[in-house]
């Protein structure tokens, strides 16, 4: 019978750790005797920093906002719904809603228990919005004389005389914000807010919470379609929403009123709804990723962008924009690409188009002194690996001169990866989590693990 006990409770533990819910609980006294991975997480705390302390030794709380756990010792009242902001021990701001209860055994409390939803970074999300939207960008930011982008660009100006909805189709990194930012503000919604969010590798919860909005109790929560009232939302790669949040924004635009989560009362709201997509919108319909009452919704004003190599006239004028900026971020004066540099930005297929050739630029100069020139040899050692012949294009991985442990070699082997099969599928995150044998859940998960959308996307 004891080794059963110890099997059951083996697995209670277990069980604990791997719910995606912060589990934090309290003795009578106030210290902490459950403390989850998903807390740590919430709350950037290592296990010994916090098991066996009293919470007020570890964590610092506002005196209007005081500890719910210990509210709930104190009163034997359960407290549901409750947002709750207090501070780490290393200063950082933690935002949670919590349910917590009382823990009893014969009548008595014996502790207490929260169970915690994170919503610290739903808040740097918002604040990310926020600052969006001080920094406006407009067709004048657009750069490029070739036809394929000024054929985008004229159709982007005919689409910023009107209120319907807008589908940018192009590659990652061709630009689809800038875009969607300069529709906006050429619109006669330009001095309403401005708003983007992506749909990749988020929870549904989340991006449900934070297009809709949520009502918790007392607590409402304005999500974005609200607070952009009167003005614009782009939604990032839109066939990467879950099928009932896609239903849940048609519905939106057909009806011009939501609901949110938790509540029951339909708001009015006035939004101009631009998407996005990284592959071609009828694939993604003919493959169940996107709805086609959505598409046909959303493809009022259909605008593609050009990759990178199919505009290549436009490559070195980028790259002296981005040199522009890099003498401005690192106080150097770099005024041009080397010859061989230009023949190889010109021969390479940029497969994060714009945003790679940026990143590129950027990467270089930062390690930059006085020189004027860049030449092959200031390149970023990866990029230069991917301008060699296709035998050599993985001898980065392989080079000895700085060993690494092996558990961090083999995380820059599978980034590379499941970057390069991304590429190879267009981004198209089912496809992808196909050929690598993963599930479409496993594979966003790896993408936000690794930051490999904000890299490429």
């Amino acid at each position: 019978m004891n080794r059963d006990v110890k099997a059951l409770l083996s697995i209670y533990a277990q069980v604990i750790e791997l719910i995606d819910l912060g589990i934090h609980a309290v003795d009578k006294q106030g210290k902490t005797i459950i403390y989850n991975q998903k807390m740590r997480d919430i709350e950037s705390m290592d296990i010994e920093d916090v098991l066996d302390k009293n919470i007020l030794d570890v964590f610092r709380f506002d005196p209007k906002q005081p500890s719910t756990l210990l509210q709930v010792l104190q009163t034997g009242e359960s407290i549901l719904n409750q947002q709750q902001t207090y501070f780490n021990n290393k200063g950082q701001a933690v935002t949670t809603i919590n349910h917590t209860y009382p823990l009893r055994k014969d009548g008595e409390i014996i502790g207490a228990v929260e169970i915690a939803k994170d919503m610290t970074k739903f808040r740097k999300l918002m604040e990310e919005q926020r600052q969006r939207q001080e920094s406006a960008r407009t067709f004048a930011d657009m750069i490029g004389q070739s036809a394929a982008i000024q054929a985008a660009i004229r159709l982007a100006k005919y689409a910023a005389r009107s209120d319907a909805p807008v589908l940018l189709i192009g590659e990652k990194g061709t630009g689809k914000e800038l875009f969607a930012s300069s529709i906006h503000h050429e619109s006669g919604r330009r001095t309403k807010p401005f708003f983007v969010q992506t749909c990749l590798a988020l929870p549904d919860d989340w991006l449900e919470t934070m297009l809709f909005g949520c009502e918790e109790g007392d607590e409402i929560q304005l999500g974005l379609f609200e607070q952009a009232d009167g003005g614009t939302v782009l939604l990032d790669d839109i066939d990467a929403l879950s099928l009932p949040l896609q239903e849940k924004v048609a519905r939106f635009l057909q009806e011009k009123q939501l609901i949110r989560v938790g509540g029951q009362q339909p708001v009015q709201t006035d939004v101009r709804l631009i998407a996005s997509t990284s592959g071609d919108p009828i694939d993604a319909v003919q493959a169940g990723e996107l709805l086609k009452p959505l598409y046909y919704q959303l493809a009022v004003h259909c605008i593609v962008l050009p990759p990178l190599r199919e505009r290549k006239e436009d490559i070195l004028s980028l790259a002296t924009h981005f040199i522009r900026q890099g003498n401005e971020r690192y106080g150097l004066n770099v005024e041009r690409l080397s010859d061989d540099v230009q023949e190889a930005f010109l021969a390479y297929r940029w497969p994060g188009n714009v945003r790679e050739l940026e990143a590129v630029i950027l990467e270089t100069m930062a390690t930059m002194e006085q020189e004027e020139t860049i030449t092959l040899a200031h390149l970023p050692a990866s990029f230069r690996a991917r301008l060699a012949p296709d035998d050599a294009k993985t001898d980065f991985l392989f080079d000895i001169e700085d060993m690494l442990p092996l558990d961090k070699y083999m995380e820059e082997v599978e980034i590379y990866y499941i970057r390069k099969a991304l590429q190879h599928h267009g981004f198209n995150i089912t496809k992808t989590a196909k050929a690598l044998g993963l599930s479409r859940q496993n594979l966003q998960y790896r993408i936000r693990k690794y930051q490999i959308d904000k890299e490429w996307g």
